[in-house]
């Protein structure tokens, strides 16, 4: 008595659906998708809408010009880089460092001036940085806090 099956021929996996769906899965994609080419990114800088600017008692108002000058509250710079932007920061705290930065960046300034001024606040110890942002519909000046 022989109780063992003997197999005559091997198993096969059809491949053939599996192709088949993977080129209608293929097609589909191609199909559904967007190629677009981004040359160039417009943005759009902010506005606020608000009832009144808040006011900061305790307040340095750092100026971004769109050529990269700097001011400090209202007192122009000598110098673009950052170790001048640090002093002046920390000579304007004066040693207060509850007080908040507002950073007031024209809308052609690069983003390394704006950058510059965060790293220089965060060197001095200035821990509040708010930005101000230009009117909105209602005219009114806002800045928000960070």
């Amino acid at each position: 008595m022989n109780f063992r099956h003997r197999r005559d021929e091997e198993p096969e996996i059809n491949l053939i659906a599996f192709i088949d769906i993977l080129l209608v899965v293929l097609i589909f994609l191609m199909v559904s998708t967007t190629y677009s080419k981004y040359t160039e990114l417009k943005v759009n800088l902010p506005t606020a809408d608000s009832e009144r600017a808040r006011d900061y008692p305790k307040e340095i108002i750092v100026g971004v010009s769109g050529d990269g000058r700097y001011t400090v509250n209202r007192q122009p710079l000598a110098g673009r880089d950052l170790p001048a932007l640090t002093a002046a920061l920390a000579g304007a705290a004066g040693g207060d460092l509850t007080r908040v930065v507002i950073v007031s960046a024209d809308a052609a300034a690069a983003h390394q001036s704006v950058i510059n001024v965060m790293d220089a606040a965060r060197r001095v110890g200035l821990q509040q940085l708010t930005f101000a942002t230009q009117a909105g519909r209602d005219g009114a000046t806002a800045v928000g806090a960070n």
